[in-house]
């Protein structure tokens, strides 16, 4: 997955994309998962399992871009 495909993301989705930026195939991310052994923190909501953009970019090693202050040198 390309990086500005990753920065286009949204706040939360699911595994399955989550294992395609990963490059983990379906039954591995999924066991990963179920096992709790997953690269980055996989939220369980009822039958679903989700992944944050925030965790995956950190895992990923991109920095943040939080905004810098006006005037700051």
């Amino acid at each position: 997955m390309a990086a500005a495909e990753l920065m286009a993301l949204p706040v939360s989705f699911d595994l399955d994309t989550a294992n395609r930026a990963l490059a983990l195939g379906r039954t591995t991310g999924y066991a990963l998962a179920k096992n709790g052994e997953y690269p980055v923190r996989v939220l369980r909501l009822g039958r679903q399992y989700r992944v944050t953009r925030y965790d995956l970019l950190r895992f990923l090693g991109f920095q943040s871009q939080e905004p810098t202050e006006a005037g700051a040198a």
